[in-house]
Parts: C-alpha cells; structure tokens; sequence
C-alpha cells in the first residue's frame, strides 16, 4: 500500500502585511479603537513590510467615527482621525465615500460643518465615491444644529443637484432649523415635503412641528384666497392638500387626539380627506401603462381599445372578470364562475347606480355564449355598454388597468398587480394609487362582500381652511388607536364655513375622484333619486339574473 503523501505543514509565521490585516479586522469586529490605532502605529515604518490599502484606511476611519459616541475614546478619535485621514490623501490613496464620510462625521463632531460639507464638494465623481444620504448627514445635520439655516438649505440643494433625496430625519432638521430662526415659508416648504416622503411622523418630529405651531401666529404671512380657487387645486393634488401657503388668521390651536372610523377629527370635527394621487401624476401613469401595452400588445388592438375609451368614459367602476370569475375555482370541477362575475356586476349596478365596465377576453366570452343562460346575461351587457372583449393574443391586464387609471375610477380585483409595478413608475406611487382605487372582494359561503377603498387617508393632510392633521407613528399592532397632531385656528375655519355656505346654492360640490367614489360606492344605501341621478348616458336597466 502506499504511503500517504505528506501534508504541507501551515507555515507558522505569516507574511507581516496579512498578520496585520487580521489583527485588523479582529479589532474592527470588536470595535476596539485602542488595539486598533496602537496597530497602526506599529506598522507606521517602511521596514515593517505592510502597505497600507484603502481597506486599510477605511477601517481605521469608520472605527474613529463610531467611536465619536463613547466619551472615553471621542476624543482619541478625533485626534488620530484627521492625522489618518491625511496620510491616507499624502500616499496617493483617494478616498471613496466610505471614508469621505466617516472624516465628515469627525469634522461635524468639532462643529467644523464646513469642512464637512468641503469633503462632500471635493469627492471624486467616480462610481464608487458618489455621495449619499449618509454622505451629506454630518454636514446637514451639524449646519442646523448650529442653526446656520442658510447652510443647511445648501446642503439640501447639492444633494438635490446629485440625485439624493431627503429622508424624515433631514427634513425633520431643516424644518427646525427653519422654525428656529423664523423663516415661515421655509417651514410651510419643509411641511409639504414631509407631507410627500412619510405617511406617519415620529414621535420627534412631531414635536418640531407642534413647537412651531405653538411659537408663531403667521399674522402678516398668510394669503387671501378665494375658496373655489382653493378648492380647485386640492382637487388638482388629488385631495388632502392645496399647496398655496399659509391660510388664515389667529392662533393655532395644537392637540393631541384621534380620528374615528369614518375620518371625523374628533378633536375639530374637520373631515379628512381619501387621498389620491395628482391630476399631473395620473396622466403620467397613463400614459406609461400606454406605452408598455404598446410595446406588448398588438399596436392596432390597444389603439382602437384607447379610441373607444375616449368616447366611452362615463364608468366609475371597472371590473377584471377574469379574476372575479376564477376566483377559488381550483378544485376538480371549479371553471370560470359566472355567477360570482354577475354578483359582483349586479352589486356595482345596485349600488352605483350605473353599469360598470366589464373586461374580458374574448376566448372566454366565446365559450360563454355557448351556454344559453349565459348568452342571455351576455347579450344584457353588451347592450348595456357594459362589456369589452379584448382580443385574440392580448393580456386583457393592460386594458382593465389602463381604463381604471384613464378613467381615474375602482378597479374590482384581488390580483396584486406585482408584475406591472416595477415597470411602471415604481412601488410607492402604484402602491398609493392601489390604496385609494382597489376594490378587493370575498365570496364568503357563496355572499359577496366588497372591500372598499378606505373612507380617508392615514396621511399629513392640509384642509381648505388651512387646518393641518399629522399622524404619529406609534405600536406597529393594526388594532392601536391612530394618534393625530390636530392644528387648527378658529377664525379660519369660521371664515371657510361663512364662504362655505355661500358657495352651496352654485358649488355641486365638486371633490376629488377618490372622496367621490367612496361616497358613491361604499353607501349601502341607494335612494331611487340618486339612482336616476346617477345613471349613465345609455339606456340602463337594471341586470337580470343568470
């Protein structure tokens, strides 16, 4: 038998360059700054045989930039910081934004926000040292600290001028910074960008905003406008806001306090509003659904579909009847249901008041009408206008999403859309749109129970009457109370009621396509007088049974 060959023995003394990064990392791990700096200096000599990477570099700076929060090693940090970051520049290393940004935190640490933000305006402009949010922080958030507002406004527009987008925290900073030193546009600003990146406040950043609420009237600042031109450009934003400055007279009043089911402030009885997206970001998706269907479907099929919707927009609900139809039918004899489709048909008419848009492909609608019954039920919607068969080929999700968003009415669907959200204006802006136009549905024991768009939006909203409502995050259990900032003055609303009044013999009462389908749909009860009122410009008739 032959012998084992030998196996190489591991040779016991390293080179001194791995020793050192070994040594390194162990200490970086355990974030011990002492270790690791007294490391450094050992190997400070050429004859040491270890060459400094940026690796290097990089590990010794973050360690002195978390080690800022430790008073026993802050100041350690800092005084080897600086020295490391400046032997890493003076052996031609550049640095990347890891370790622009652990010196910009050193720098804010001294109150230097100018050096700070120096690094940030000097970094390389290569594809591993762009800024980032955490890049600009240090500088940001050292500027408002020291309330040097005016720096930290410039901070915000490089970061604009770079791609990098505010968070809660910043905007949080520089709405202090702005309440501080009194700059009231700058606050109302700083407002409706946080009304755009968050839904709910932390607890924090409520209390900035309750603090200037409580500190400043805005008497002199505010602006004199005509309801309906207020009216007119929160129906345009989609609801929940106007964007046209501060709005009223007198002292606001802060309170802490909670809104019941139906969206009532129970703290100023003010309505909050279902919020939609705007008039401007609808097109847009529009026309990106449009596009993409263009691209994929047969050009001439989506294009006549797009004509014929032009001139048959009257719909306020559209239905995904195949969805509706195959839902729960996977057991050995399940198929496509009409009856749930014509449940959910007949509850839409009963409710609504007007024929929904039904679509559906064609296949299936062939293999309907081979049934009699069915070909009746058929032949109803068909003459009602009710129905569109897409054609041979076609993805009939492209058509019932464009016409749901085209028309800016429900959609009746319990598919997620997943697959059509990163290729449309990304999942934040499909998600809130889904929110507010998404009607799901159950068929518990064979009855039909349509889920409804909620009747207000958990948002930071800001009334016709000037009146702010902000909620605060809170537990993360969907059963706790929402709690809300409610801000309001009295004289405003008073003053917004009087024109309120004035306006109702000529105003019908024009709201935003989310609020209105609310009110339309999710009403159990119909009158027969809002019924005809309703009704659309075809003859309806009320749908027969199957």
């Amino acid at each position: 038998m032959a012998a084992a060959a030998p196996r190489k023995k591991k040779a016991k003394n390293q080179s001194a360059e791995a020793q050192f990064n070994y040594n390194l990392n162990s200490h970086s791990k355990s974030k011990d700054l002492r270790s690791a700096l007294s490391l450094y200096d050992s190997a400070a000599g050429e004859e040491t045989g270890v060459r400094l990477s940026q690796h290097h570099f990089n590990t010794l700076l973050y360690l002195c930039s978390i080690s800022l929060a430790d008073p026993s090693t802050k100041d350690l940090a800092l005084e080897h910081g600086f020295r490391i970051y400046d032997r890493m520049v003076g052996s031609g290393i550049k640095p990347n934004e890891a370790s622009v940004n652990a010196v910009a935190r050193l720098a804010a640490a001294t109150g230097d926000g100018d050096r700070a933000f120096d690094l940030v305006k000097n970094m390389v402009p290569l594809p591993n040292s762009l800024p980032r949010l955490r890049t600009y922080g240090p500088a940001l958030f050292c500027f408002c600290e020291k309330l040097e507002a005016e720096k930290g406004f410039e901070v915000e527009e490089h970061m604009g001028r770079n791609g990098v987008a505010l968070e809660e925290a910043e905007v949080a900073a520089l709405l202090e910074v702005s309440s501080e030193t009194g700059k009231r546009d700058r606050v109302y600003e700083y407002l409706q960008k946080l009304r755009k990146i968050v839904r709910c406040v932390r607890e924090e950043t409520s209390v900035v905003i309750r603090n200037w609420f409580n500190r400043f009237d805005c008497d002199g600042m505010e602006i004199e406008l005509d309801l309906g031109l207020i009216r007119d450009a929160i129906d345009r934003n989609g609801g929940g806001w106007h964007g046209l400055g501060w709005i009223g007279k007198g002292k606001w009043v802060v309170e802490k306090g909670s809104v019941d089911v139906d969206g009532k402030c129970l703290c100023c009885g003010e309505q909050l509003a279902c919020v939609d997206i705007a008039d401007e970001e609808t097109e847009v998706f529009a026309r990106s659904i449009a596009g993409l269907a263009l691209d994929r479907e047969v050009k001439a099929n989506f294009s006549e579909f797009q004509d014929w919707l032009e001139k048959n927009g009257h719909y306020e609900a559209i239905v995904d009847a195949a969805n509706v139809g195959l839902f729960q039918q996977n057991f050995v004899e399940g198929g496509f249901s009409v009856s749930q489709l014509h449940a959910v048909v007949k509850e839409l008419y009963d409710r609504h008041g007007k024929w929904p848009l039904i679509v559906l492909h064609n296949k299936r609608v062939r293999a309907l009408l081979e049934n009699a019954s069915h070909r009746k039920l058929i032949e109803e919607w068909e003459e009602n206008g009710a129905l569109y068969t897409t054609p041979h080929g076609s993805n009939d999700d492209w058509y019932w999403l464009y016409a749901a968003v085209k028309l800016r009415c429900l959609l009746v669907t319990n598919d997620e859309m997943r697959d059509h959200i990163f290729e449309l204006l990304g999942s934040s802006f499909f998600l809130k749109w889904k929110e507010r136009h998404q009607v799901k549905y159950t068929f518990a024991k064979g009855t039909l129970k349509l889920q409804m768009p909620a009747p207000f939006s958990v948002v930071i909203q800001e009334s016709e009457k000037g009146s702010w409502h902000v909620p605060i995050a809170g537990s993360d259990s969907e059963e706790s109370a929402q709690t809300w900032l409610c801000i309001t003055r009295t004289s405003s609303a008073d003053k917004t009621s009087n024109q309120s009044l004035a306006m109702e013999a000529s105003d019908n009462g024009h709201e935003s396509s989310c609020k209105g389908h609310q009110q339309s749909l999710d009403a159990p009860e119909i009158s027969d007088s809002k019924t005809t009122t309703l009704t659309g410009k075809r003859k309806d008739r009320s749908p027969s049974h199957p």
